[in-house]
């Protein structure tokens, strides 16, 4: 990647005009920016940038999950806990299940590889689900559930991706083995974001600094994510504790009024400028890839990967129909046609080995999945909110 001081103020100015120009045209900021990512990679100097694994991952995914955690309030969060837990286990499971199933037998793929698409694909994305309800200026039971469950469904699909990853490579591993890499990932994942988060809010209350406090949520942010891939956890899962963490013990007392408030613009303009790079590279590094040579199969993926979300929708929200945290059904229709996919689902398809039965089949179908997502639930989901009301 050539991505350098230089393009990086280009695509913000980018970004900055978009921001202006979508409001006012009352069009979702995540769509202008994927069509203005296309339209600059017709540029030939920006033959070299796009979307890498590394880069989200590394430099950009971090400050966005951190900033969505830093707003989630736990005696909210508690309240609706038992259900977004059941969407982000049991929610992903049926998901990958439906996908992977019509994967082998309606394109006719391997099991290997409808196994690592299905899981790839079945979280919902946090980046892009996060950026569509801050448009909507929604707030409430129904942008926590959708929030949550994207922060919380990404750790449990890093999980079996992982697991189903290492069964591809390595087909004598067995279901102890599996069960093992499962706990490690994910309570690691936990373990990394609440020590990183505890030991750094600990420096930050013999400080009243607002500067210091800004660089040790950073710290936060980065160093509970870095640590984590390190030890080969959920670095997602890792940063989401942090966040959580620092956002409800920070409003306790434990940063300064001044460092809260500055901590909080920080964050929210860290998030815009990663929001906007994410979506901006994501249609850059769209246009590389051929997708009238595989449109049916490409159809049939997006077909499936929409049934594998109404399983994960409509069988385990009715689990909590005769309880106090009974979804209703136009919440639930909401969750459905909320459950987007995007940059995440393609950093893990990037990252397949080239030794991946169909990898590059997978990429091309997965940012099939992902333009839907943008394009038809992203530019659909407003109108539908104020729809229902």
């Amino acid at each position: 990647m050539n991505l350098t001081v230089g393009m990086v103020e280009l695509l913000l100015l980018v970004a900055a005009v978009i921001a202006i120009a979508a409001k006012r045209l009352r069009i979702p900021y995540s769509v202008g920016l994927v069509v203005a990512g296309i339209a600059i990679s017709l540029w030939p100097r920006a033959a070299g940038i796009g979307l890498s694994h590394q880069l989200l991952f590394s430099v950009l995914l971090p400050p966005l999950v951190f900033e969505g955690a830093l707003d989630i309030h736990w005696q909210e969060l508690k309240k609706d806990l038992s259900v977004i837990l059941v969407l982000a286990t049991l929610g992903v499971f049926l998901s990958a299940c439906v996908t992977g199933v019509g994967m082998h037998y309606v394109a006719r793929w391997e099991w290997s590889s409808a196994v690592l698409f299905s899981v790839l694909i079945a979280a919902t994305d946090p980046v892009s689900v996060i950026a569509t309800f801050k448009e909507a200026n929604k707030k409430g039971r129904l942008r926590l559930l959708i929030e949550a469950e994207s922060l919380f469904n990404d750790g449990t699909a890093a999980a079996f991706f992982a697991i189903a990853l290492a069964f591809v490579l390595d087909r004598a591993m067995r279901p102890l083995g599996m069960a093992r890499l499962v706990v490690a990932t994910i309570g690691g994942g936990v373990l990394c974001g609440a020590i990183v988060a505890l030991l750094l809010l600990l420096l930050a209350g013999r400080t009243d600094d607002h500067l210091v406090e800004i660089t040790l949520t950073t710290l936060a942010a980065y160093g509970s994510f870095l640590l984590a891939e390190h030890f080969g956890f959920s670095g997602v899962l890792a940063t989401l504790i942090a966040g959580l963490i620092v956002g409800n013990f920070g409003k306790r007392g434990v940063l300064s009024e001044k460092g809260r408030e500055a901590v909080a613009s920080f964050w929210e303009y860290a998030a815009f400028v990663a929001n906007s790079l994410v979506f901006l590279l994501m249609g850059l590094t769209g246009t590389r890839y051929n997708f009238l040579q595989l449109w049916p199969v490409a159809l049939a993926g997006i077909a499936l990967v929409l049934a594998g979300r109404a399983a994960a929708t409509y069988l385990t929200l009715p689990l909590f129909s005769r309880s106090p945290a009974r979804v209703s059904a136009r919440y639930q229709h909401v969750l459905f046609w909320g459950g987007m996919r995007g940059a995440l689902a393609l950093a893990l398809a990037l990252s397949l080995p080239p030794e991946v039965p169909r990898r590059g089949e997978i990429v091309v179908v997965t940012f099939a999945v992902v333009a839907f997502s943008v394009f038809v639930q992203g530019l659909t989901i407003l109108p539908m909110l104020r729809r229902l009301d």
